[in-house]
């Protein structure tokens, strides 16, 4: 297994068909150690899960039910990571907010709220791994940031959405030039349109066309690449956003 050295950190898993689930298990399939955040999942469902996930491999796994938009939350997932598994060498910024505003709607609140979690969250926990980050014998360290395509094409109705998610990639190529002499690599994908259990009926008919490939996206083609960005292979790729949406036609 390509990861039994490895303690990742997800945040942002709080359901099962979810993006963050879907890297969960991937990693947990290679061997990895995991920890994985989770806000109002329901209740017995966090258990559950990691249940699931030490059935894989015989994996250790702990969780932590935690709001993003308090600004001591990265310390405390990085220190009870710590304290619980050890010193983490996987950070998956997997979390988000959203909600729908437009220009119309758009006011000081909404952006606030999008800032913390979307933002605030994301570079923080980035630093927080960082600065504690003790190199493995194997690999170095590893930070996944998730992103949705903003420089690939408009999202009217999005605003504050795009303006933060829009961020993280900015923030993966500096942070990335800062981190290098560290051995720590720091990516961002972007899944394109997944489908995670939000989508309508009316939506997937519209989206599915403009899938050169097919299919609608799904969690487990995100997972996929997050592992192997996780992974020794991809130790000379660093400070990349990776749009991999299986051709998805904007516009």
């Amino acid at each position: 297994m390509k990861l039994n050295d490895a303690i990742a950190v997800v945040t942002g898993v709080s359901h099962g068909q979810g993006i963050g689930a879907a890297i969960c298990r991937e990693l947990a399939k290679e061997g990895a150690t995991l920890f994985f955040t989770h806000w109002k999942s329901g209740a017995g469902w966090a258990a559950k899960f990691k249940e699931e996930l030490t059935e894989i491999n015989g994996i250790e796994c702990s969780d932590m039910e935690v709001d993003l938009s308090d600004p001591n939350a990265p310390q405390k997932i990085i220190e009870e990571t710590t304290r619980k598994l050890g010193s983490p060498t996987i950070l998956v910024n997997n979390a988000a907010h959203s909600t729908r505003d437009g220009y119309m709607n758009l006011d000081a609140k909404t952006l606030d709220d999008h800032y913390a979690v979307n933002m605030r969250a994301t570079l923080l926990l980035s630093v927080e791994f960082a600065r504690r980050f003790k190199k493995q014998k194997k690999s170095g360290g590893r930070i996944i940031n998730l992103t949705s395509g903003q420089a690939q094409g408009p999202m009217p109705g999005e605003l504050a959405y795009v303006a933060t998610k829009g961020a993280i990639s900015a923030f993966t190529l500096s942070l990335s030039a800062e981190l290098a002499p560290l051995g720590i690599t720091v990516n961002a994908i972007n899944p394109g349109p997944t489908d995670t259990g939000w989508m309508t009926d009316e939506i997937q008919e519209e989206l599915t066309p403009k899938f050169l490939s097919g299919r609608m996206g799904l969690p487990e083609d995100a997972a996929r690449l997050a592992l192997f960005l996780a992974s020794e292979e991809s130790e000379w790729i660093t400070g990349q956003v990776i749009n991999s949406e299986g051709g998805f036609l904007r516009g």
